[in-house]
């Protein structure tokens, strides 16, 4: 077996610094607006790279000497446990073990915080607020936890740079009110820079609408595809330096293969290495890229099959039609009649509920499937 370096290409995960690739504008404007204490909202749809470009912006904020917090809004099942997370975060930046813990219960004065005594020395443990019970207890709370950050700052003499990941979420905890009050509390902060960032294009544009209370709070980018030419270029170039030689053409199949999306490129390109790597050889050819995809589909079969199952007869047809006409004239008289659609409303239906179960996504004027493997599954395993 030839020496070869490690994978280069990283998916599944939050893409380390060594497996970035591009959204150099991005980074640069993202991390200049946060260092001018910006309220900044970033826009994205799944798989496009968001979280990895909120981690390479707050690697370099702390570069710069900024204390930086990340946060999941998905990831907590209420309010209160989203505040009990958002200050366990908090705490943990300020300083550690004992200081961290005398700080935040100096912070928070409305209910009592419920820290474990036992927690190993330098963390911080779990943060409970156990007597945040009524409407009122937790708004009086939030309050204070939302304070936390310009408290920080003025506490440690530094810049504070926050991320609230997935924060189309937020919306799920007690109606509007949380917006409000995370809106309320921020604008004051020109210590602290925050960036609002979701996978969920169509809630976080209706989140910056007239009507709420983010509207025109901060500068919003959107992340739009990498350009398949410089990404497919990167691709080869990754391929290179780590000691194989694609072949012609490779990377950019690669790309158009997992429809431009850089999750799926990242997941192709890491599996045609293994490919490679397993065959013991140091060229790589658009046969290891089809080897790849095959064993992929093979082992996603039953998770694709078990989606099929569950659509309607109606969504198949949709369905299969978007991968079929590239996800372009769906409602014209032509592709209803080729593909036994029905009526225009029952096609519409249809787009809706795969839309809804995150199957498929808008683009401009035509649908893409989010996956590019349950494409290529539909494509060759439906009829």
């Amino acid at each position: 077996m030839f020496d070869v370096k490690q994978n280069p290409f990283v998916y599944g995960e939050v893409v380390p610094s060594s497996a970035f690739i591009d959204r150099v504008a991005e980074l640069d404007r993202l991390t200049d607006d946060l260092a001018a204490g910006q309220k900044i909202f970033l826009i994205s749809p799944r798989r496009y790279g968001k979280s990895s470009l909120i981690r390479q912006a707050l690697a370099a904020m702390a570069r710069r000497g900024a204390l930086t917090i990340e946060v999941t809004v998905s990831s907590f099942s209420s309010y209160v446990a989203f505040l009990e997370g958002y200050a366990r975060a908090l705490a943990a930046a300020e300083t550690k073990g004992d200081r961290a813990r005398t700080w935040l219960r100096s912070a928070i004065s409305s209910t009592r915080v419920e820290l474990p005594a036992d927690a190993e020395a330098g963390a911080m443990g779990r943060v409970a607020f156990p007597n945040a019970r009524t409407d009122r207890d937790v708004s009086r709370l939030a309050q204070e936890v939302f304070a936390l950050p310009s408290r920080l700052a003025e506490a440690r003499k530094r810049k504070v740079v926050v991320a609230l990941d997935e924060f189309q979420a937020i919306a799920g905890f007690n109606g509007g009110s949380v917006e409000h009050a995370l809106r309320a509390a921020v604008q004051h902060q020109r210590e602290v820079g925050y960036v609002f960032a979701g996978s969920e294009p169509s809630l976080m544009e209706r989140m910056l609408g007239p009507k709420r209370p983010f509207y025109k709070a901060g500068p919003v980018i959107r992340l739009e595809k990498i350009p398949a030419d410089e990404f497919a270029e990167a691709i080869d170039a990754r391929f290179t330096r780590s000691g194989m030689r694609p072949e012609e053409g490779l990377g950019t199949a690669i790309v158009e293969l997992a429809g431009n999306l850089p999750y799926d490129v990242q997941r192709l390109a890491h599996e045609t290495w293994d490919e490679v790597r397993a065959r013991g050889r140091r060229r790589a050819t658009l046969e290891d890229l089809h080897l790849a995809l095959k064993r992929l589909l093979s082992e996603q079969q039953m998770m694709f099959e078990g989606a099929w199952q569950r659509l309607t007869l109606a969504q198949r047809a949709v369905l299969r039609a978007v991968v079929l006409e590239d996800g372009s004239g769906l409602h014209s008289a032509d592709v209803r009649a080729r593909h036994r659609l029905g009526g225009p409303s029952t096609v519409q239906a249809s787009l809706a509920a795969l839309v809804r179960d995150d199957l498929i996504a808008r683009e401009g004027d035509r649908y893409a499937v989010v996956d590019s493997l349950l494409r290529e599954w539909v494509a060759r395993q439906t009829f």
